[in-house]
């Protein structure tokens, strides 16, 4: 039988999860006008890191190391989208090094 994982005791998940908080606190301040367009994405793809890493917990090895990949995308997604706020002065540079840190994070 294949080991399943349990992904809240995941650092990467735990990690994960707390990017998509951070990111749900900057959005509060977001223009309106951006909530269907960057915060909407910004939203998506910090949701889905630790999503992904929860529903590939649940597969075998192989498997779930296509989620990691899958987590792994949508993190450089999320900070290609932070250089864009940043750009557009929605957030600051000590936003923007924060959440850089958390997203490139090595055990």
């Amino acid at each position: 039988m294949a080991r399943r994982h349990n992904y809240k005791n995941l650092k990467i998940w735990k990690l994960g999860l707390e990017i998509t908080n951070d990111v749900s606190d900057i959005l509060m301040d977001f223009p309106k006008h951006e909530r269907y367009d960057l915060s909407s994405q910004m939203s998506k793809c910090s949701v889905s890191m630790p999503s992904n890493i929860a529903e590939g917990s649940g597969r075998n090895d192989k498997s779930f190391r296509v989620f990691i990949d899958y987590s792994l995308g949508s993190s450089f997604e999320l900070g290609t989208q932070l250089l864009v706020a940043k750009h557009r002065k929605y957030i600051n540079d000590n936003t923007l090094e924060r959440l850089e840190k958390k997203i490139t994070e090595k055990e």
